[in-house]
């Protein structure tokens, strides 16, 4: 092969690096109207009265709209991006009366400049009815308080959402007699373990830019994953035909799932819509912090049963979720906390799974990489090093003893087949690159230090099976080029460079040959967008496709050209020429001309895609830590991780994907927090107090590939994106048990429970 498998630079770094103007904020005029939101200082309240009168006197101010500029008893909207039909709730009003959580939109201010529309902000006066909130989502289920008790909630899809239960979904699954199993398990694990919200903290922060075109239409560019869920969140929220909308995208500063949610884009376009004039939004970080679409907080209860001699037989898991106020991605984030956890241990007779999304007054929950399977992981992955630990049997030997294997039928994966794995290599390969057989389990280096290792393993999906959908179009232009046109948004991963690699090795063309343009409503092809780890996959496919069918269209040109059939001609990527007779030829920019005039063979085609397999990627990650028992300092001194991801179509890429996913993941389990206040205010609301962890953190980190081959993938591919997130919370967990003796339930464990620990221990 001559561009898969081959580490390409990504198409835009360059102009990544010298700083050019790519972004949103670089690429839009600047006069345009400044829009900022006056937000909630209640997690649950009523508006009383808003005056806006004073306020708009200020110079410069141009609009201001309040809960009473949106009809109240109007339908709903979500802002999660997802594919129709939509599973989140249709819970949201542009601007409701009834404020549900700290930090919940009262008013949309536009002005000429941040100084006139920051005064009128001060400058409106509210008056709210506050009422009791729901700030423990333990008791939110069923509670008297409701957080939305209107009658024009509505929810599409049968999640089993009951907005009169304060329940945004709830399902059971289950194979075998769970039950009694357990109970003749010679060893059950049975803890609850709980995960806390977490931010992406990406560092281009939600903004949007906001005109009407010259056909009266209303065009959004936006920091976005989702362009065309985009366009209908925004559709659906000014009531608007979708017609009337289109949505771009230019570069995006990160995302990792935050924007897969259009939390910012409905403001300026209302703005906009109203006086018809440009506008923007830019949220400051304190927005982003505190009414943005974090992790779902989850509590996962787990039972896990096993023989004496370490068989998993079978795991019983029921995960709560807090979605907060608004349901986003609330139905589809809590199924993977056990359906990419669960089918982990292929010897396991039975499983059960059961799950609550429920309703409360803080800031609502979206999607972040790992989309709930990062939680379940957790969770089951620490069961099973727990289990390890009581059977005096090493982590690694386990899980060999328990793995799923190719070719395995996953009942809890929704009966599945396991169509291409190399999970047992990667275990193998992990042990050796981290010595495990010499650092396990902990060794006391004196000086009140001792350095442990821990491991855990995960899986994800490549994209939602029988739901995504992915296209491409490819068109072949003047001088024998090409254009790739997407609806997949890169973010970062280097989709734009992937995609292009997939459509250069199907036409024999070197891969700058290949322009890529998206994502475009107007002009890319339908594609669900940049989440779930679907675009290598399902994207990836529909390129593939996309790009043989060009190629037979140059060939039929060429072959009118030679006047000959079809099947007595090939192409090498150069040229089309006879088979029998090479030198009776005609160029790629002959054809390309030729199709221009004269001739009625198209050469552009589209392709579209959708699986109704989700292959799993696998992982396995190690960890060695140094704790300081005096302090509670946990160094991490090495991670070490190998990742099957069936053809890595750009081995740089796919590594780069690989490190920034731990780093999140050990950001996840060590330092990054969300608290509230008595009155729900979250409390990290900047990055001086909501701790990522920089480079410098960490210490050495590397990524190993082990390639299966999975064949309904592009060229054996499968996805990167979201199981390397996954395996630092289990990992890091298990090595900071061994060194002090006692396992953390919860994240993230800090210094501080650590020293208290330590000091518990020593009584």
């Amino acid at each position: 092969m001559s561009t898969i498998n081959k580490p390409f630079r990504k198409k835009d770094a360059m102009q990544l690096v010298t700083g050019q103007p790519v972004y949103m904020d670089d690429v839009i005029p600047q006069d345009c109207l400044i829009v900022k939101l006056l937000r909630s200082p209640h997690a649950n309240a009523i508006v009383k009265t808003i005056n806006t009168a004073v306020a708009k006197k200020v110079p410069g101010i141009e609009a201001i709209f309040t809960w009473e500029d949106v009809p109240q008893d109007a339908p709903r909207y979500t802002q999660a991006g997802q594919t129709y039909p939509e599973a989140s709730p249709h819970d949201r009003l542009l601007i409701d009366r009834h404020v549900r959580f700290v930090g919940d939109v009262v008013a949309i201010v536009a002005g000429k400049d941040e100084k006139c529309v920051d005064k009128a902000l001060k400058l409106i006066k509210v008056e709210y009815e506050v009422l009791e909130a729901v700030l423990d989502y333990h008791t939110a289920k069923d509670n008297p308080i409701l957080v939305h008790p209107e009658d024009n909630w509505a929810s599409l899809c049968p999640v089993g959402a009951d907005n009169k239960r304060n329940l945004c979904a709830h399902d059971e699954s289950g194979s075998g007699d769970i039950d009694a199993v357990l109970a003749a398990s010679d060893i059950v694990i049975d803890h609850i373990y709980h995960t806390k919200a977490c931010q992406q903290a990406m560092m281009e922060t939600f903004r949007t830019y906001c005109s009407i075109d010259t056909y009266g239409r209303l065009n959004v560019l936006s920091s976005t994953q989702i362009v065309f869920h985009a366009r209908r969140n925004i559709a659906n929220a000014l009531h608007i035909p979708k017609s009337m909308v289109r949505v771009a995208k230019p570069r995006i500063g990160g995302g990792f799932g935050a924007k897969q949610t259009a939390v910012s884009e409905v403001y300026p376009a209302f703005v906009t819509w109203k006086t018809k004039k440009p506008s923007k939004i830019i949220f400051s970080r304190v927005e982003s912090q505190i009414a943005s679409s974090p992790r779902h907080e989850m509590e996962i209860h787990v039972r896990l049963g096993a023989t004496k001699d370490g068989v998993v037989k079978g795991i019983d898991l029921y995960t709560l979720s807090n979605t907060g106020a608004y349901g986003e991605h609330g139905p589809t984030t809590v199924g993977l906390s056990g359906h990419k956890s669960i089918p982990l241990y292929g010897k396991a007779e039975a499983f059960r799974f059961i799950s609550d999304v429920v309703y409360t007054n803080h800031m609502s929950a979206g999607a972040y990489r790992g989309y709930g399977a990062t939680q379940g992981l957790f969770a089951v992955e620490s069961a099973v090093n727990e289990l390890a630990h009581k059977l005096n049997m090493d982590p690694f030997e386990l899980r060999l003893k328990n793995t799923v294997q190719e070719g395995d039928v996953m009942p809890a994966y929704y009966g599945a087949v396991n169509t291409s794995c190399a999970l047992d290599r990667c275990l193998v390969k992990v042990r050796d690159m981290i010595d495990w057989e010499h650092k396990y389990p902990a060794r006391d280096m004196g000086n009140s230090k001792v350095r442990a290792v821990g491991m855990g393993m995960a899986m994800q999906g490549s994209g939602i099976s029988g739901m995504d959908v992915g296209s491409a179009t490819l068109k072949l232009n003047d001088d024998g080029f090409y254009t790739l046109m997407i609806g997949a948004a890169d973010m970062g991963t280097g989709c734009d460079t992937t995609l292009a690699q997939i459509a250069a090795e199907v036409l024999d063309c070197p891969l700058d040959n290949i322009t890529v343009f998206g994502a475009d409503t107007d002009t890319s092809p339908y594609d669900s967008g940049s989440y779930a780890s679907s675009t290598t996959y399902v994207t990836g496919k529909a390129t593939e496709k996309c790009a043989m069918k060009l190629r037979g269209q140059i060939c039929k040109l060429g072959a009118e050209l030679l006047e000959c059939t079809e099947d007595e001609v090939e192409f090498d990527g150069k040229d089309v020429f006879k088979s029998k007779d090479p030198t009776q030829k005609k160029s790629l920019s002959e054809i390309a001309y030729a199709s221009q005039f004269g001739h009625m063979v198209p050469l552009e085609a589209t392709e579209t895609h959708t699986s109704p397999l989700s292959p799993p990627p696998f992982m396995v990650g190690a960890a060695e830590v140094e704790v300081d028992t005096e302090t509670g300092e946990v160094k991490l001194l090495e991670f070490d991780a190998c990742v099957d991801c069936g053809t890595p179509i750009n081995p740089n890429l796919t590594r780069v994907q690989a490190e920034g996913g731990l780093l999140q993941g050990i950001g996840m389990t060590l330092t990054e927090n969300i608290t509230y206040d008595k009155n729900g205010y979250p409390e990290e609301n900047s990055l001086f107090q909501y701790k990522i962890p920089a480079r410098t953190d960490v210490g050495k980190i590397k990524v190993e590939f082990e390639s299966s081959y999975e064949p309904n993938g592009p060229f054996g591919a499968k996805s990167i994106g979201e199981v390397v997130i996954n395996t630092p919370l289990p990992a890091i967990s298990d090595a900071i048990y061994n060194a002090i003796g006692t396992r953390f339930y919860e994240l993230p464990i800090t210094p501080e429970k650590i020293a208290m620990a330590v000091a518990e221990k020593q009584k």
